[in-house]
């Protein structure tokens, strides 16, 4: 008997309209764990080298966790993996809300999906079955309508839907998969690949809950997780959310304003967590924000999704969109100059409606924006808009054109630097990007150990990609969990910073493929720890799993990840920072004259690559680490890879 999974995994073929179900041995499972490991296991061996990430043979993968659907924090984690359209590397996001734990309950793991429809279509998973319907009266309409007609159409309110806006149909290179109208899988352009392939949507529906191995042990976890809201802090984590950092990250000097040439902007409070709550969640009228103005994702306590509502005034916004997370508020706030907190919460709305990842959304506007302040564009470029930093009425109207693909915004839909390439006239120098995907909003220049991490990521930037430098410091207890036992001063890039980098991005990674949320789950400050990570996994499945597996699992999936970038030509060439990062020292603020140092940080790189056990000019996988990970046949099976590898 399986026990938290299905056993079930549907492939979808939309060419030929073939949807058969796959019944893997526990063994796999216990490989993979699910999300993204899982996902990378199918698009190894089904997508082709070479291929155009828009073309369809791009194989899709949807995975779910092996804990996910337990009525527990955490769980309700969908991992999409793809090549990418933004970076034509591996594509990666994550995303959370009630489908993940749905598309469970429906009987299925996983959904791997390859080819293109002829017209547009949906996929309905329900109930152990699948079936792809007509969605032609579906394309064209924003996430909300088209979720809308399909409750109506299906007759059913409880459905849930993962599907593509307009931007995603427009091949926005950035575009997002988009559930429960405000939650995003947002990074690296999976909602153009669904696009692609004229696929619309994935809906769901069931009833099969997964069955817990040791239920006792289950609810004992279960109680911890509420008894540790408060001694862990996240009781506040819930009420502000994320964006309760952005006044912290202010004071540190890593709040990324004007495009990355400072950390600190002089109006962080209009725009920070507290601002947010106290004026700008619904029912914040009433004193009923806690009621209406936070959302949560499926059995989890925490409720730290916002909702904002504005129902008046040229930023008028439906509380079905959401609200802003901390990197919304800064992509589209400190990164642009701007302090209009309506208009934010408007641009987070019209991402969600149409289906783009705020972040590199934002990201490309204000690196136009500091293009237009060194006078490498003009209003001949952009159509007579005039991007200015603290334009809030540029970055909204820019933001809805990039979606639409229409005028200026049908450059700046190709991303930032796909844009710089098609522009020339040295627009390059302002990038804030890694591998063509925008940088988030922590700084490298002061986060040092996520510099690195930035860089060699293989699907790009990403701040969910390893703990952050301050951890280390923070919880001595929890990192000695996973073997960390001697932190570092400040600003350290140092083999031991490496080290730290290199483990959490192994947690990050094994918390990727269980697809459970890295808030409730992590070494530093979330619910569970490291250990007690474990501890829920084994009570679920009724494994006897251990920290050293679970980091291995995730250890698997990053070798995975980078040996399909080096399958495609892609090594260490790849692994660089934006040039600024390197030439232009921050302005302002704690984090006055910060500038990585090139020579300090190519040093760091060649540790983490030693580290890693790979080749330190080449940036591959060694032959030994996959074949001591059990990767031995991504090598046999990958001719490119086998060439690479030694």
């Amino acid at each position: 008997m399986s026990y938290g999974y299905t056993g079930k995994i549907l492939h979808v073929n939309l060419t030929t309209s073939e949807i058969t179900v796959e019944e893997p041995e526990e063994q796999f499972y216990r490989t993979y764990m699910g999300g993204s490991a899982m996902g990378m296991h199918y698009v190894l061996k089904e997508t082709p080298a070479g291929v155009e990430p828009l073309s369809p043979d791009n194989v899709l993968a949807l995975c779910t966790g092996v804990v996910t659907g337990t009525p527990i924090s955490g769980q309700s984690r969908l991992s999409s993996v793809a090549k990418s359209p933004l970076t034509g590397c591996i594509g990666d996001a994550q995303g959370g809300g009630f489908f993940p734990a749905e598309m469970k309950f429906s009987g299925f793991d996983a959904v791997i999906i390859k080819g293109k429809s002829p017209k547009p279509v949906y996929l309905w998973m329900h109930h152990g079955e699948a079936e792809l319907r007509d969605a032609g009266h579906l394309w064209g309409m924003t996430t909300g309508d088209a979720e809308d007609k399909l409750k109506e159409e299906l007759e059913d309110k409880r459905i849930e839907v993962l599907q593509i806006g307009p931007a995603g149909e427009n091949l926005v290179r950035f575009a997002a998969l988009i559930s429960m109208s405000n939650r995003a899988n947002g990074r690296t352009g999976m909602g153009a690949v669904m696009g692609s392939k004229n696929l619309k949507a994935v809906v769901v529906r069931g009833k099969q809950k997964p069955t817990i191995a040791n239920p006792e042990k289950f609810k004992e976890l279960q109680k911890l997780g509420k008894t540790n809201l408060e001694p862990t802090g996240m009781d506040d984590f819930g009420k502000y959310g994320t964006p309760d950092v952005t006044s912290p990250q202010n004071k540190s000097g890593g709040l990324p304003t004007y495009n990355f040439n400072s950390g600190t902007f002089e109006k962080h409070e209009e725009i920070n967590g507290k601002t947010l709550y106290d004026s700008h969640l619904r029912g914040h009228e009433r004193d009923e924000q806690n009621r209406f103005g936070r959302d949560t994702c499926f059995s989890c306590s925490i409720k730290c999704k916002r909702v904002s509502q504005i129902d008046e005034g040229p930023y008028k916004t439906e509380a079905k969109y959401g609200g802003p997370e901390y990197e919304t508020l800064a992509t589209f706030g400190s990164y642009c100059g701007i302090s209009n907190m309506d208009a934010i919460i408007h641009a987070n709305a019209l991402c969600n409606m149409y289906g783009m990842d705020t972040i590199s959304c934002g990201a490309t506007i204000s690196w136009a924006m500091e293009c237009w302040a060194e006078g490498k564009l003009t209003s001949k470029d952009t159509g007579g808009i005039e991007l200015k930093y603290g334009s809030a009425e540029a970055m909204v109207k820019m933001t809805e054109m990039i979606a639409k693909r229409e005028g200026f915004g049908k450059i700046l839909a190709e991303g930032s630097q796909k844009a710089a390439e098609i522009i020339g006239r040295g627009t390059e120098d302002y990038l804030i990007t890694s591998k063509g995907q925008e940088a988030p909003a922590h700084m490298p220049q002061v986060k040092r150990s996520l510099s690195v991490i930035y860089a060699a990521n293989p699907f790009g930037a990403d701040h969910e990609s390893s703990e952050h430098d301050p951890a280390y410091k923070a919880y001595p207890e929890r990192m000695e969990q996973i073997g960390l036992t001697n932190p570092q001063e400040k600003l350290a890039l140092n083999e031991e910073m490496m080290r730290f980098a290199m483990v959490t991005q192994h947690l990050s990674s094994a918390v990727d493929s269980l697809s459970v949320c890295a808030f409730i789950f992590g070494a530093s400050f979330q619910l569970y720890d490291a250990n007690q990570l474990v501890e829920v996994v084994n009570a679920v499945t009724g494994w006897d799993t251990d920290i050293t597996e679970i980091l291995a699992v995730g250890e698997r999936r990053l070798n995975m990840l980078r040996a399909f970038n080096s399958r495609e030509g892609i090594g260490r060439e790849s692994d660089t920072l934006p040039k600024k990062m390197f030439k232009r020292p921050l302005e302002g603020g704690r984090s006055d004259g910060y500038v990585l140092d090139e020579k300090e940080w190519e040093a760091a790189l060649e540790d983490y690559y030693r580290l890693c056990d790979w080749n330190v000019e080449t940036g591959h996988p060694s032959l030994k680490k996959m074949e001591s990970l059990g990767l031995g046949w991504v090598v046999a099976e990958n001719e490119s890879l086998s060439q690479v590898v030694s």
